[in-house]
C-alpha cells in the first residue's frame, strides 16, 4: 500500500531535535483514512521547554513526564512512513529538518521519500489569500484546526492537500513544481 503522509511536529527549543509531539494523517486516493498523534520526551534526563513554546502549542513538562523518548516511540510511527511514497507538511522546510535531526539524534534510519509543502502549494492554488499561514488557508477552505495540536495540524495539511488536488488548476507544471519541498 502507498499513502501520503502528512506530518506536523512541535518542538521543546529551537534545536531541531527538541522534537516532542508528533502528528500524522494518512491520505489514500484523496480521502483521510487515519489521524493520530504521539507526544515524546526530548533528548537528555531533564524535561525543559521554553515558556513561550509552551505559550504556542499547550505541551507541558508535566504531560511528557511518563512517556517515550522519540527511538522508543518509532516501532509504532515508522509503519506509517514505510507506507508513505509522500510526505507533507505545511512549511515542510521545519518538519523535514525536525525529521531529520530527530532521526539522527536517536540514529534512526529513515526511508527516502520525496516531500511537498502545503505552503508553497497554497501559495499558487489561492495568490490571494492575505497570507498562507496555516489558520489563514483553513479559514479560506472551510476546514477545521485546534492550532499547534500536531493531529490537528497534520489532518489540516492533509485537507489542504486533497482540496488543492480537486482544483481545476491542480494539474498544471507550475502547480507542480511550487509543491515541492
Amino acid at each position: 500500500m502507498s499513502i501520503t503522509l502528512a506530518i506536523d511536529f512541535e518542538t521543546a527549543n529551537y534545536p531541531r531535535e527538541s522534537a516532542i509531539a508528533l502528528g500524522i494523517s494518512v491520505i489514500d486516493g484523496d480521502k483521510i483514512a487515519e489521524t493520530r498523534s504521539w507526544l515524546f520526551r526530548p533528548p537528555g534526563h531533564r524535561i525543559y521547554i521554553r515558556p513561550d513554546f509552551i505559550d504556542i502549542h499547550g505541551i507541558t513538562p508535566a504531560m511528557l513526564k511518563d512517556k517515550p523518548w522519540f527511538d522508543a516511540a518509532w516501532p509504532e510511527m515508522k509503519p506509517y512512513f514505510d507506507a508513505a511514497n509522500m510526505l507533507i507538511a505545511h512549511n515542510a522546510g521545519f518538519d523535514r529538518s525536525v525529521l531529520g535531526a530527530v532521526a539522527a539524534w536517536y540514529g534512526i534510519e529513515m526511508p527516502a521519500v520525496s516531500w511537498r509543502c502545503t505552503v508553497n502549494l497554497s501559495r499558487v492554488m489561492w495568490p490571494g489569500l492575505l497570507n498562507h499561514k496555516l489558520p489563514t488557508v483553513c479559514e479560506h477552505l472551510g476546514i477545521e484546526l485546534k492550532h499547534h495540536d500536531p493531529a490537528s495540524d497534520a489532518e489540516a495539511c492533509a485537507r489542504i492537500f486533497v482540496a488543492a488536488q480537486h482544483d481545476d488548476d491542480f494539474g498544471t507544471q507550475d502547480t507542480r513544481e511550487a509543491a515541492h519541498a
